[in-house]
C-alpha cells in the first residue's frame, strides 16, 4: 500500500513509526512532516488547507490510503473532498468533526442524548457569559468553543479568573475559536483519556491513556497542549471502560448517525471519573498528542490493518492486542512555551537518549545548517515502557538526561499517580 501521512508533530512520528513496520506498506508519504518522520517517509511539500492538490497528489502516486493526523484539515472538510475524488481516508467527515471543531455542537448532543457531561451555558454575547458565571459562581470552567491548539480552556478557580477568562476570549485571545464560549460546571474525580477506532456503526475500543496539561510539576501553571502521558490508565477498569462505552461511546455513535454524521475514524473522549462514574469532558476527532505516541508503544497488532478495516467499514470483526508493559511520554518544550517558544536552538545527544531502548518522536523539531533545532513549542517527545508506570518513567528520564538542549524544559513528574497507586497499592 502507498500510504499519505498528513501532519508533523510527535503523533504523526509515532503513527509514522508504527505504519512503516507494516508488511502491507509500499511507500510511506508524510506532509509536511519532520525530520523524525523523514526517517519513515518520503517528506512531500504540499498545502494542506489546498484539498485538490493533495487529491491530485494522491492519484499522481497512486495513494491507496490518506490518514490525517491534526484536527484542523478535518475539521475543514478534507476527508470529505478527497473521498469526492474517490481516495480512502481515514478520519471523519467535516460534519463528524465537529465533535471536536465545536464544543457547543458536543454540549448539545450530550443533552439531546442523554450522554453524561458537565452542565453547561453556551454564549456569544459577554454580558450574558458573565451574568451566568455570577450567578453559578466558581471554580467554573470556561472553553473557547473552536479550535484553540489545546489552549482554549480556563479553569478557573475564583470568580476573577472566570471573568478576566471569557473577557480574554471575546477580546480574541483565542481568535475566532472564542466567538463563542461553553461555560462548564467544574467537575471533580480524575481525568482519562479513552479512545476508539469508529467505523460509522461500530466502536472499538483503542486503549486508554492519561496525560498532563498543566506545564508545571505538580499540574501547577496553565494549560498546555500537554506535557507528558502515560498508558494504560488505572482507573479505566474493565467495569469503567464498560460504562463509558455504555453511557458515553454507544449513546454518541448513534447520536451521530441520526443527525446524519455517522462517525468514522478515532473517537478520543476526554473523561472526568466522578463519584458518579465517567462524564465526558470533551471529544477529540483524531488521535491525542502526546497520547498516540503512548499507544503505538503498547500496540501489537498491525496499525495499517486496523486502518484500513475503519475506513472499509470492518470493525466488527476486530480485535485489538495490547502489550502488558506500560509506556510513558515526556514532552521537551522550547522554553517560552505555552506563550511564544523560543525557536532555533540546536539540539543534541539524541542517539544517546535512544540507545538504552527509548524512543525519541519529533514534535517540533528542523533541520538548519545540518543541525537539529527546535521548531515548535513541545519539541521532543522522550517515550519509553517498562514492566509498571515507574519503571517505564525511570527509562523515560534517563534518556532525557543524555539530551544536550539547555533552552529546553520538561515536567519531572509525568506520571506521578500512577506511580504513586503502584507504590503504595491503592
Amino acid at each position: 500500500m502507498n500510504v499519505l501521512l498528513l501532519g508533523s508533530g510527535g503523533r504523526e512520528h509515532a503513527l509514522a513509526w508504527k505504519i512503516a513496520a507494516s508488511p502491507l506498506l509500499t511507500k510511506l508519504y508524510a506532509s509536511p512532516g519532520n525530520p523524525g518522520i523523514g526517517r519513515f517517509a518520503e517528506l512531500v511539500k504540499l498545502d494542506i488547507a489546498d484539498h485538490s492538490t493533495v487529491a491530485a497528489f494522491c492519484q499522481e502516486k497512486k495513494i491507496d490510503l490518506v490518514v490525517v493526523g491534526p484536527e484542523g484539515p478535518l475539521v475543514a472538510g478534507i476527508a470529505d473532498d478527497l473521498r469526492a475524488w474517490g481516495i480512502r481516508v481515514f478520519g471523519p467527515s467535516k460534519a463528524a468533526a465537529r465533535l471536536e471543531g465545536s464544543k457547543g455542537f458536543t454540549k448539545d448532543l450530550c443533552a439531546k442524548f442523554n450522554i453524561p457531561t458537565a452542565a453547561y451555558g453556551r454564549f456569544a454575547d459577554l454580558a450574558a457569559a458573565k451574568a451566568y458565571v455570577e450567578k453559578v459562581g466558581a471554580p467554573i470552567v470556561i472553553k473557547a468553543d473552536g479550535l484553540a491548539a489545546g489552549k482554549g480552556v480556563t479553569i478557573a478557580m475564583t470568580l476573577e479568573e472566570a471573568l478576566a477568562a471569557l473577557e480574554a476570549c471575546f477580546d480574541g485571545a483565542s481568535g475566532s475559536a472564542g466567538a463563542e464560549v461553553v461555560v462548564e460546571e467544574y467537575l471533580t474525580g480524575e481525568e482519562a483519556s479513552f479512545f476508539c477506532l469508529c467505523d460509522g456503526a461500530t466502536a472499538l475500543p483503542f486503549g486508554t491513556a492519561q496525560d498532563h496539561k498543566r506545564v508545571g510539576d505538580g499540574d501547577t501553571g496553565p494549560n498546555t497542549g500537554g506535557m507528558g502521558a502515560y498508558s494504560p490508565a488505572p482507573v479505566m477498569t474493565p467495569e469503567m471502560t464498560e460504562r463509558t462505552m455504555r453511557e458515553i461511546i454507544e449513546p454518541t455513535m448513534r447520536g451521530m448517525a441520526n443527525l446524519g454524521a455517522p462517525f468514522a475514524g478515532i473517537l478520543f473522549a476526554g473523561l472526568m471519573i466522578t463519584d458518579q462514574g465517567p462524564k465526558l469532558i470533551e471529544y477529540n476527532t483524531r488521535f491525542g498528542d502526546p497520547e498516540c505516541q503512548v499507544l503505538m508503544m503498547r500496540l501489537k497488532d498491525d496499525l495499517l490493518v486496523l486502518l484500513n478495516a475503519a475506513v472499509d467499514g470492518q470493525l466488527a470483526h476486530m480485535s485489538v492486542r495490547w502489550s502488558d508493559d506500560a509506556a510513558l511520554t515526556v514532552v521537551m518544550a522550547a522554553r517560552g512555551y505555552p506563550g511564544t517558544p523560543e525557536k532555533g536552538s540546536v539540539i543534541r545527544g539524541l542517539d544517546e537518549a535512544a540507545s538504552d531502548g527509548a524512543e525519541i518522536f519529533h514534535a517540533g523539531t528542523a533541520i538548519n545548517g545540518g543541525a537539529l533545532v527546535a521548531n515548535g513549542g513541545r519539541v521532543l517527545n522522550v517515550t519509553a515502557t517498562g514492566a509498571t508506570v515507574g519503571e517505564a518513567q525511570k527509562k523515560a528520564y534517563g534518556a532525557t538526561d543524555h539530551i544536550d538542549w539547555p533552552q529546553g524544559f520538561f515536567r519531572r513528574d509525568i506520571g506521578w499517580r500512577a506511580v504513586e497507586r503502584e507504590q503504595t497499592g491503592k
